[in-house]
């Protein structure tokens, strides 16, 4: 299924198994773990170069948690989604891929394919969407970018990974016809279509076994039934038992140095408790997937010549506008030429660009919608006002913090300093500033200065474990220790911050700001890591004030446009949300300015769904995603109208009250998903309930006819026409509904899709293939699947409840 084997393909093989003949069982189990955080032992003695892997959905971002270096940083993975467009998902990859070989990178850990189950995972803004064909098809074209670029990639996380609550240990129990039609059909999907070097497995056990070691889903139907041949490498810290991860089928056992394998597995050969040939698959895969990216001697890379250059800057920009999703419209966008317009929120100021956790880059640039605004719009027809701030808890010390990190040994000799981003420490592994070593590391002092923008009583703080100093202006403010908290792998990373300072500062004036951490690592942890991070909130004025003034500013401007936005608190790896309202008093600023100026956007900063009660009494509502680094820029080309918003709902927005999958959050361990097949639109429809904005939704510039559906076979023309007055963008969605009810069958389902471009008055052709999954189910019983022949009606539309057109066809 995943392809026939090319006369390079045998090339490399052979390399590999003469690489493989020449290596010892102590060599073959140190190639199967890790070395330190990111990257796998060099084996000189058969030409094998160390392998290195990097997060990055959305940007590379290295082995090292340093601004020194910046990286790109995309859109979110719901917003490359949203934009419904393969190529340009392709495009995304071979970016990607330039850049992970400019940090000398060869594995990126991406892209992330698990479903959106339920609006309060906190994760979804690193996946793609609710729809398995939609993810499949995006999560395919991002593989093959990647990978055309002569890097590899890790589909992740295999499989049903999509909460976070307990993810470390959960028990996901999943039907077996839920698995397939649903949660492994994208995986399916990307091996089939992109032939994936790498896949990465999850945390969580799928009923009842850990997916490290789950021979029946890795084995016999990732390897066997779909063709997979690359490397199987363990999410961070999930391997837990020697024997019960090479069973079952996992390669890799992540970070080092001490994981599962290495010494560990070499014992259990000797012991007899593992076959060396497992031991051997196992080695062989590691070495194919070195052979492809070029770091194994003697075997010709798949790429010897890397794609033509990308300009990230333009693709980031590009593929922001194309993103942004566009519910609702009554006549306030574009914005009118000379008109004034009052920007209003925090978060139009302070940028949110991308979600929390191991997704985090740091751009050598961050263009925030006031920044893209200010540049876009004529002098003086711009103002701007605060609002309200969705930072209702003390955030990550960035806007006017500079800082750098400066560590020392136990005599107070510095031994190494590096820039510190947004007041951040994250070194796990070997990840430490040159000339540092956990042996000699005594403390990390984060020190600098801070230049307020705004006077007035500036609360510091700290986020992290263990023993800490927070010294401003010259004065100790907290001298302590600091533990508690959850006892799972990286909590202080993902843990709440705590306010120890509050000091009255004046705006432009600079003061000496210092956080000292005494470092202090268990010497039974898995991986060594030194984290923390200094918090800060700025003076907190009266919100009903900052409504107030923004009202006043919405009142004297033509148009006022809102920015809200989720935080890092709410959308981030590591924990689940308990509610899909936007922080602080966002919707009551949405109100107020909306009841004094009826041409009122709101722009909605968020990652996922966000509840927007004041929906029906604004003018227009666009939706922005985590746009990336030049998110400001391209909010600027959408609102002025310079360019269209080109992006379609990937999931559905609606209420958490009327949302019918909503449990995240495991009893006993054990969370059921009992809804079976039917999440997402699915769900909406079979309950009857009708969302804020369907799965498919989108609004343009333009108004577009849908003339005529011909159906030929399982192949559907769609014909659609431009009836505006402006070239337009149109994604054609074709959905399959079975003519014959059947209550264990979703009403309908997205069949596929095709975007097209139009000129004023032109008419353009759709043509969209079928796949033959659309007519088939998965029969628990005879465990295959089943074509399901009969009468289908073929719907062609805007949206899943948009359908201009019908056909019927019969398989």
């Amino acid at each position: 299924m995943a392809g026939t084997r090319t006369q390079a393909d045998e090339a490399r093989e052979t390399a590999v198994e003469t690489a493989l003949a020449r290596l010892d069982l102590d060599a073959k189990t140190r190639l199967l773990a890790g070395q330190d955080m990111w990257t796998l032992p060099a084996l000189p003695e058969i030409g094998l170069a160390s392998l290195v892997m990097s997060d990055g959905p959305i940007g590379v971002r290295g082995v090292r948690w340093t601004a020194d270096d910046p990286s790109v940083a995309l859109p979110s993975p719901t917003a490359l989604a949203a934009t419904w467009d393969p190529e340009l998902a392709h495009r995304a990859g071979v970016l990607l891929a330039q850049e992970a070989r400019r940090k000398g990178v060869h594995v990126l850990l991406a892209p992330t394919v698990n479903l959106h189950r339920s609006p309060l995972g906190g994760r979804h803004f690193e996946a793609y969407s609710e729809d398995p064909l939609l993810t499949g098809l995006i999560g395919a074209a991002y593989v093959e970018g990647v990978q055309s670029g002569g890097v590899g990639t890790t589909v992740k996380h295999f499989v049903a990974n999509d909460a976070e609550t307990e993810r470390f240990t959960v028990n996901n129990k999943v039907s077996e016809r839920a698995l397939r039609e649903l949660y492994l059909a994208p995986f399916e999907t990307i091996v089939a279509k992109a032939r994936p070097w790498g896949i990465m497995t999850a945390y969580n056990a799928v009923n009842g076994t850990t997916m490290t070691e789950h021979h029946h889903l890795v084995n016999e139907v990732l390897r066997a039934e779909w063709g997979f041949d690359g490397a199987n490498v363990s999410d961070w810290m999930a391997a837990r038992s020697t024997t019960g991860a090479v069973e079952g089928g996992l390669d890799i056992a992540m970070p080092g140095p001490g994981t599962v394998y290495g010494p560990a597995l070499a014992a259990a050969v000797r012991s007899g408790e593992v076959e060396e040939a497992r031991v051997d698959e196992a080695v062989r895969r590691v070495l194919r997937l070195a052979a492809r990216v070029g770091a194994l001697k003697g075997a010709e890379p798949v790429v010897a010549e890397p794609p033509a250059e990308v300009d990230g800057q333009a693709l980031a920009r590009e593929i922001a506008r194309r993103s942004f999703v566009l519910v609702r419209n009554e006549g306030a966008l574009p914005l009118p030429p000379g008109g004034s317009v009052a920007l209003i929120g925090a978060a139009a100021r302070d940028a949110r660009v991308l979600g929390g956790g191991s997704a985090i880059v740091f751009p050598a640039r961050t263009v925030s919608p006031l920044d893209g605004l200010t540049a876009a719009l004529p002098e003086g027809s711009l103002t701007y006002a605060v609002g309200a701030d969705p930072n209702t808890e003390l955030a990550v010390a960035d806007k006017g913090f500079a800082l750098r990190a400066v560590c020392r040994d136990a005599a107070g000799q510095v031994i190494g300093t590096c820039s510190a981003p947004n007041g951040q420490i994250q070194w796990m592994g070997s990840d430490l500033p040159e000339g540092v070593t956990h042996d000699t590391l005594h403390t990390v002092e984060l020190t600098g200065t801070f230049t307020p923008r705004e006077s007035g009583p500036h609360t510091l703080g700290i986020k992290g474990r263990g023993h800490f100093v927070l010294t401003v202006a010259g004065t100790t403010h907290y001298a302590g220790n600091r533990g508690g908290g959850r006892s799972e792998p990286f909590a202080a990373f993902f843990g709440g911050p705590e306010p120890h300072a509050v000091v009255e500062l004046t705006a432009g004036e600079p003061v000496e700001v210092s956080l000292t951490h005494t470092v202090s690592i268990p010497a039974d942890a898995p991986v060594k890591g030194v984290g923390f991070t200094l918090v800060h909130q700025e003076p907190r004025r009266d919100p009903d004030e900052l409504i107030a003034e923004a009202v006043v500013a919405a009142r004297a401007a033509d148009t006022a446009v809102v920015v809200v936005a989720t935080t890092e608190l709410v959308e981030s790896e590591g924990f689940d949300r308990t509610d899909l309202t936007l922080p602080g008093r966002q919707d009551d600023l949405v109100r107020a300015v909306a009841a004094v100026n009826p041409r009122t956007v709101v722009v909605v900063n968020s990652g996922s769904p966000v509840e927007m009660p004041w929906r029906d009494e604004v003018a227009a509502v666009l939706l922005t995603w985590f746009p990336g680094q030049e998110g400001g820029a391209a909010l600027a080309d959408v609102l002025t109208g310079a360019e269209e918003p080109g992006g379609r709902l990937p999931t559905t927005w609606g209420s958490l009250a009327d949302a019918p999958v909503t449990r995240v959050a495991p009893t006993d361990g054990e969370l059921p998903y009992t809804e079976g097949v039917f999440i997402g639109y699915r769900a909406w429809e079979r309950e009857g309930r009708a969302p804020a904005h369907p799965f498919g939704h989108g609004l343009g510039y333009t108004t577009w006819a849908y003339d005529s559906l011909e159906l030929d076979g399982t192949t559907a023309k769609v014909r659609v026409r431009n009836t505006g007055d402006r070239p337009g963008r149109e994604v054609v969605q074709l959905y399959a509904a079975p003519t014959e009810p059947d209550a264990e069958r979703p009403a309908r389902e997205l069949a596929g899709f095709a975007t097209v471009t139009a000129k004023p008055g032109e008419t353009v052709e759709a043509v969209i293939d079928i796949p033959r999954r659309v007519f088939e189910i998965w029969d628990e019983k005879t465990g295959s699947w089943s074509f399901v022949k009969g009468s289908y009606e073929i719907q062609a539309g805007r949206s899943i409840m948009d359908r201009r057109l019908t056909g019927t066809i019969n398989v």
